[in-house]
């Protein structure tokens, strides 16, 4: 199932009148969409889905099972905006939801039925000269990284390209902190390992 939330949005920004989305915190969209405001919606889904859509990328390695999920997460937004309580970062929320959500899949669908197919997602974000030069070092981390334990990925996922905090991944994952910190030990000693090994020493 795939949710086109930008329908009314097509040319990425949103009808006449409304405030430039970057002044309306995330909270203030949440409580917005709470009350069935479609425009704070869009809002929220043009600021979040790349992050999220990245994030279950990497979990499930299959284009078309992040798509799906990346929907459903933000119908869920949809339908529980009232729910939110405010305990995490709204961010931290979604990718909770999204977790959840891959996981399922995978325990339906293991990651070697589900295939790879992401391998060439990149950012929207980058202009082609960047891309370019990010083409050689970014396909040797995501294979340094398919090698990991999907364990370790995540958390490698999670406190490197989407910046959480331990507490923030302890939240997301549902594990403790302290479980978090041993992940991420032995995860970057793995995957520094395997990057030497590739020939690259500063991938971040």
């Amino acid at each position: 199932m795939y949710v086109d939330f930008t329908e009314a949005n097509a040319a990425g920004r949103l009808p006449a009148g409304s405030p430039p989305p970057q002044a309306i915190t995330d909270e203030a969209l949440i409580a917005q969409i709470a009350g069935g405001d479609r425009e704070a919606m869009q809002a929220l889904y043009l600021r979040h889905n790349v992050r999220v859509h990245r994030f279950v990328l990497r979990l499930l390695r299959n284009q078309t099972a992040a798509e799906d999920i990346v929907s459903e997460v933000f119908l869920d937004v949809w339908r529980q905006a009232g729910s939110f309580e405010g305990r995490s970062a709204v961010s931290t929320w979604l990718l909770a939801i999204a977790r959840f959500k891959a996981l399922s899949v995978l325990r339906r669908k293991p990651e070697d039925e589900l295939g790879e197919d992401g391998a060439g997602f990149s950012d929207p974000g980058d202009n082609p000269e960047l891309s370019v030069q990010k083409k050689d070092t970014g396909a040797i981390l995501r294979q340094c990284l398919s090698a990991l334990t999907r364990e370790h990925r995540e958390v490698i996922d999670l406190v490197y390209y989407h910046e959480k905090s331990v507490e923030e991944v302890s939240r997301i994952v549902g594990i403790p902190q302290a479980t978090v910190k041993t992940r991420m030990f032995y995860a970057r000693k793995r995957l520094s390992r395997l990057l030497r090994s590739a020939g690259v020493d500063r991938p971040w």
